[in-house]
């Protein structure tokens, strides 16, 4: 089980340890055991797996998914939108020393973790959208850097039978046997994707204006798909649709798989399911 590192002592003593049995002091490619250059794309294993450090837990769950084992989370879980943290000198310590850092652009300290990451840390922009398609995608990626297709292969294909589970299950959900009108938040669609249902309507990441609020209701949704990041409150009152809160971001275990099970049940309780 991967591992968040929360402890900068720790993770210098790791980077030290690597330096030793690499023979390379500030090298960043990845070392063989008999300390030659890894091919590219071989499996990380043993010392050589990455040093990874993530801006958020959704970054970091993108890393762990693609096998990634020593991990490093800037923003703390409890900051409800972690675009508004402005990390501290003493956060991006961790940031020169590691081999990954993995970042958003629409994150505003994006130029912070740039700055901080120095000579030695391959920077990676990370595309963050739970859509299953651009999360298998970001996953193929990053295991590609880190030497770990095998392990991203096997999560994957867990993924995979999840994901089919809880989109049947909240299909059988549907109210009278019909997809439900949706109208979603711009970084919740994946949500509707996962309802099976097709967006008659999307919002943000902006408040809705008084014209997008006569434009959306007179569309008449059964529910709103509002992210819980982002929220601005009720998005279409007196519309009649349940607002359902979706939660992007992964828990402190990294853990991505939950966010998909915890918008299913959200979405299933919406349509008056169990």
């Amino acid at each position: 089980m991967a591992r968040t590192r929360v402890h900068l002592a720790s993770l210098l003593a790791l980077s030290a340890a690597l330096a030793l049995v690499s023979g390379c002091g500030g090298g960043s490619d990845p070392k063989a055991a008999d300390g030659t250059p890894a091919a590219s794309g071989s499996p990380a294993t043993g010392k050589d797996k990455p040093v990874v450090v993530v801006t958020t837990t959704w970054e970091g769950a993108f890393a762990k998914a693609a096998g990634a084992e020593d991990v490093e989370v800037i923003v703390p879980q409890s900051v409800h939108h972690a675009p508004d943290f402005d990390p501290k000198p003493s956060d991006l310590a961790a940031v020169a020393k590691a081999d990954f850092v993995l970042y958003a652009p629409f994150e505003p300290y994006a130029a912070k973790i740039k700055e901080a990451a120095g000579s030695k840390a391959k920077l990676v922009e990370v595309n963050l959208d739970n859509d299953p398609d651009k999360v298998k995608a970001e996953v193929d990626k990053l295991s590609a850097l880190f030497g770990t297709q095998d392990a991203a292969t096997r999560w994957k294909t867990g993924f995979d039978a999840e994901y089919a589970k809880l989109n049947k299950d909240v299909r059988a959900a549907w109210p009278g046997g019909t997809s439900p009108s949706v109208v979603t938040q711009v970084f919740t669609a994946w949500a509707a994707k996962l309802a099976g249902a097709t967006p008659v309507g999307m919002f943000g990441p902006e408040a809705v204006t008084p014209v997008q609020l006569a434009e959306l209701s007179a569309k008449k949704p059964a529910l709103v798909l509002d992210n819980a990041h982002m929220s601005t409150g009720t998005v279409l009152p007196d519309s009649g649709a349940k607002q359902v809160e979706i939660v992007n971001y992964p828990g402190e275990d990294l853990d991505l798989l939950p966010v998909y099970r915890n918008a299913a049940a959200e979405l299933k309780k919406a349509m008056g399911g169990s």
